[in-house]
């Protein structure tokens, strides 16, 4: 090995292998799976390779696994019959050998609780005959879709994630994350563009983010007080890279706060790019920002490795250009955030921690299976 990689495996072995710990869940090092949409789970129900799949990245250094995002108990969210549901017998026993394959080959794993909102087609799924739900009845592109949630939907869904929740903590998972991000359910309360409405979820940014709020406390309520939950959420949609929620540092910390004050342990900052700043006169990026903003423990994402877009027709792998972490590094080193997810680099080499730690951050990945991302 050469100096220079020598240097870098140095800081990463430094910087990346230090334990974190999120409200009292202690984890190996600072390195995360990113939920990645797989459809791997026909009738929703992770099998056998599901286990294989996770415990795999757990073996390969992983210190925090996100699972793929798994529908919560709510027909009308069911948009496919191959991605995993996180309710019912049948399904809630797959992910109990999940959880159990990964905690034996020594990692610490938490699933997505998912609502689609708009992004459901209307007739898809495994019940067609349930209605497309969003704020307003608008898709991401403002066209009419579905119907605008009334109180009762409201309610039935904020439940849903709080039973999704209470059976996670149930069958030995170590968290929660909640889907707050790239323009589902819970994403479209929370942006302009979608929620239209003129009851108290929508108007001004307190208003859009008091289903986010619910959501929140209602799991916050059915786990124990030491049971983490997470909350992902991003500006850009995914029909829209260039959306915003928050246009100023300010006006994120009106979205945050009330999450914080809710029960959110931690935050997933979502980005395209994670070197990228997010604010006009500062380098920080959206985790940074957050972390900044709230005080809580942030994870940052965002193309991490990459060189080159990754992106191509669902279900078709790509080789990526690769790079080094120095920048990653460089960030970490002043503790900009507290986290880094990886997704698609660790899709393709699953020893992708160790690798890094080894100061091997630009060997040409060893390309495994690649499913749709998300």
């Amino acid at each position: 090995m050469n100096d220079s990689r020598t240097a870098t495996a140095e800081r990463a072995a430094n910087l990346l292998a230090r334990p974190y710990a999120i409200n009292g869940l202690d984890l190996a090092n600072r390195v995360v799976m990113a939920p990645m949409t797989r459809e791997f789970s026909p009738g929703g129900v992770p099998g056998e390779n599901v286990a294989a799949y996770y415990a795999r990245r757990a073996a390969g250094g992983v210190g925090l696994i996100v699972t793929e995002g798994t529908y919560v108990g709510h027909e009308s969210t069911w948009a496919s019959r191959r991605v995993p549901r996180f309710h019912g017998d049948e399904q809630l026993e797959g992910w109990r050998r999940v959880a159990d394959a990964v905690h034996e080959a020594g990692g610490r794993i938490v699933p997505q609780l998912w609502h689609v909102g708009a992004m459901r087609d209307p007739g898809s799924g495994p019940v067609p005959e349930a209605d497309v739900l969003s704020p307003s009845g608008l898709a991401l592109d403002g066209a009419p879709k579905g119907r605008a949630m009334t109180q009762d939907d409201i309610d039935a869904v904020v439940a849903a994630f709080a039973e999704s929740a209470a059976a996670a903590e149930r069958i030995g998972f170590d968290g929660v994350e909640l889907h707050g991000a790239h323009g589902y359910l819970i994403d479209e309360f929370l942006w302009a563009a979608t929620n239209r409405r003129t009851d108290a979820y929508g108007g001004d940014l307190a208003a859009r983010t008091r289903f986010a709020v619910e959501v929140v406390a209602a799991v916050r309520a059915a786990v124990s007080p030491r049971f983490p939950v997470n909350f992902r959420f991003s500006q850009w949609k995914a029909n829209s890279y260039d959306a915003r929620l928050a246009g100023t540092p300010g006006e994120l910390e009106q979205v945050l706060a009330p999450l914080a004050d809710a029960g959110v342990d931690a935050f997933h900052a979502s980005t395209r790019r994670y070197w990228l700043p997010e604010f006009e006169g500062s380098d920080l990026n959206l985790a940074g920002w957050t972390k900044k903003l709230t005080g809580k423990p942030v994870i940052s994402v965002g193309s991490v490795g990459l060189d080159r877009e990754f992106m191509g027709p669902k279900g078709m792998a790509y080789k990526p250009g690769t790079t080094g972490i120095e920048r990653l590094l460089d960030r970490m080193e002043r503790d900009e955030f507290d986290m880094i997810a990886v997704g698609r680099s660790l899709i393709a080499d699953p020893d992708w921690p160790s690798r890094i730690a080894e100061g091997e951050t630009t060997k040409p990945f060893r390309i495994e299976l690649l499913s749709a991302l998300d």
